[in-house]
């Protein structure tokens, strides 16, 4: 039982490089309310993870016990479901829904709490919580009779055999109209563009046929998050960079999976007549900024990867990074590009990257090449500085054989750097390369910009 967030983190790299659920395990009143942040980050992140978390029991809610507070209300707008099991023989059938409830649709986290008193054994609350045996008076007969019948209930059915077996996940899917109408449109464009997001790497389309669909239509594509790394290093159709001038010279753009969020500029990058076509398990996602920037001529509701293996059911079987300013000598210290070109060039192809911070990681995300589906993590739309230690934590765990490295910015190394006695102590290696430009240069770029001043944002070298 934890009682701190930073656990948290590691159960959210399960479900990217394994397709498995995340849990976590965490004690009543504060290492519930400790849970808020890592369990908004694996919302944002479309993260499926059960979060169990200790209570008083129910006989006392609302009378004062220890650590005592309403903790469904705290995840209602975080979680897809908040459940509280009121009897023993509830315990594994609302397990049983919460895992798929948080695996079906667009994944996300779920909140199960679990009273004290369906936690214990029978003989345990049946002398904290039954009462005495004997008693005076009708007041106090009554009260024994409640407590007893309690008891009974709490544990009635408790021992009968029940089924463990997982319950179907349900995936939303593009009707075959859709896919027939999105290939109409691309047939018909001369500049078609792919923008793959993190969705697309949802079970249950395996990344290895995600990527050859890809590879087999032929479009150029633009890879973010959790998809990075999903088309080899090399590959012809894999564009990095100058992705705004390509948006607005793109006649169709795909967004598999991709949100027109501020990564998108909201919506306003895509040229004046472009058709759009949108798929997106999660409505909201799907029409975020719609018909304020953009207008979508094909909005899907459904499985990002499977929308495009049904395009290639149909249509049957770049921009190389430049090195110039990489090559500029600095006036001190590393050329960061030199650097991060360094480290491309020695990641193995079992690596995986985790990418933990601003203005260095920005930069790494256009030099750095994930060698292999499912080997870049970072922080997603809600931009968590400091996940670094536990995404590294619970990526080496679950992928063992593979190097792993951590990105880290100066600021967000300081979230995280005890995970490093973590590290040791559990002797799970990882490699860290640091970014250290002593400012917190992500907010200078644009502070400086707004306001003529770089103050609480420039700092000092030690030793300098």
């Amino acid at each position: 039982m934890q009682s701190f967030s930073p656990p948290l983190f590691p159960p959210q790299t399960q479900f990217p490089p394994s397709g498995r659920i995340g849990v976590a395990v965490v004690t009543a009143g504060p290492g519930v309310t400790n849970a808020v942040t890592a369990i908004k980050n694996a919302q944002m992140a479309e993260s499926p993870l059960l979060l169990i978390g200790g209570a008083a029991a129910s006989l006392q809610k609302g009378r004062g016990a220890l650590q005592d507070i309403d903790q469904l209300s705290l995840f209602r707008t975080l979680c897809k479901a908040c459940v509280s099991v009121p009897t023993v023989r509830q315990i594994v059938p609302t397990l049983r829904r919460a895992i798929a409830t948080a695996q079906s649709g667009t994944p996300g986290p779920v909140f199960v709490e679990l009273p004290i008193d369906v936690l214990y054994p029978f003989h345990v609350v049946e002398k904290e919580v039954g009462g005495p045996k004997n008693t005076r008076g009708l007041r106090g007969k009554l009260v024994q009779w409640y407590l007893q019948n309690y008891v009974r209930n709490l544990f009635a059915g408790a021992w009968e055999s029940q089924d463990f077996t997982p319950l179907p996940v349900k995936v939303p899917l593009g009707s075959e109209d859709e896919v027939q109408r999105c290939a109409e449109l691309v047939s018909r464009a001369t500049k078609p563009l792919v923008l793959v997001g993190s969705q697309a790497m949802l079970p249950p389309t395996p990344a290895e046929e995600l990527r050859d669909s890809l590879e087999a239509l032929g479009i150029p594509c633009y890879l973010g998050g959790a998809a990075r790394g999903l088309l080899p290093p090399d590959s012809p159709l894999l564009f990095r960079h100058n992705r705004r001038d390509a948006l607005r010279d793109a006649d169709l753009v795909l967004l598999a999976g991709s949100v027109c969020d501020f990564r998108l500029s909201y919506g306003r990058l895509f040229a004046r007549g472009a058709v759009v076509v949108a798929v997106n398990r999660d409505r909201a996602q799907l029409l975020r900024n719609a018909d304020v920037f953009w207008k979508p001529r094909l909005a899907v509701r459904g499985d990002a990867a499977s929308f495009v293996v049904g395009l290639l059911t149909i249509f049957g079987a770049g921009v190389l990074p430049t090195r110039e300013k990489a090559a500029t000598p600095t006036s001190q210290h590393l050329n960061p590009m030199d650097l991060l070109y360094r480290m491309d060039a020695l990641l193995p192809p079992d690596s995986l990257l985790v990418a933990d911070g601003g203005d260095f990681v920005g930069t790494a995300a256009y030099i750095a090449r994930p060698r292999r589906p499912l080997s870049w993590l970072d922080p997603g739309a809600f931009g968590t500085l400091g996940v670094g230690g536990g995404f590294a934590l619970g990526a080496k765990l679950c992928r063992p054989e593979a190097e792993v490295w951590i990105i880290y910015g100066d600021g967000s190394l300081g979230y995280s750097l005890m995970e490093f006695d973590t590290f040791v102590r559990h002797k799970t290696p990882v490699i860290a390369l640091v970014g250290n430009d002593a400012c917190w240069s992500q907010i200078a770029r644009e502070q400086v910009a707004m306001l003529g001043s770089n103050v609480a944002c420039g700092l000092e070298f030690v030793g300098e």
